[in-house]
């Protein structure tokens, strides 16, 4: 059984950027996708990024400042998150998928972005 726990999320004002890591208690690298998702106040929780080996995708809102990347070596998945606006404030979970061991999400870490 594979824990992932969030880290770096925070306070931080429009403009800024934070640095999310998702970090793995056991090997990333049979992974076949790694995602990054996120909820907002009364919202259903939406995808942000995926990575599939080197492959990445990106939702349109956050298309051009969030680059999605992965280190096997550390285990971590991270998100590099650049000119945050209010609307990117939310809850961000980590999401690794398997087709052999199944899904497994993190605890989340909250980003807040004040305008």
């Amino acid at each position: 059984q594979v824990q992932l726990v969030e880290s770096g999320g925070g306070l931080v004002q429009a403009g800024g950027s934070l640095r999310l890591s998702c970090k793995a208690s056991g090997s990333i690298f049979s992974f076949d996708a790694l995602r990054w998702y996120r909820q907002a106040p009364g919202k259903q929780r939406e995808l942000v990024a995926t990575i599939i080996r080197g492959a990445t995708n990106y939702a349109d809102s956050v298309k051009a400042r969030f680059t999605i990347s992965r280190d096997n070596a550390e285990n971590t998945v991270y998100l590099q998150m650049n000119s945050l606006k209010p609307e990117d404030t939310a809850i961000y979970y980590c999401n690794a998928y398997s087709t052999m061991s199944g899904v497994y999400w993190g605890q989340g870490t909250q980003v807040t972005v004040s305008s």
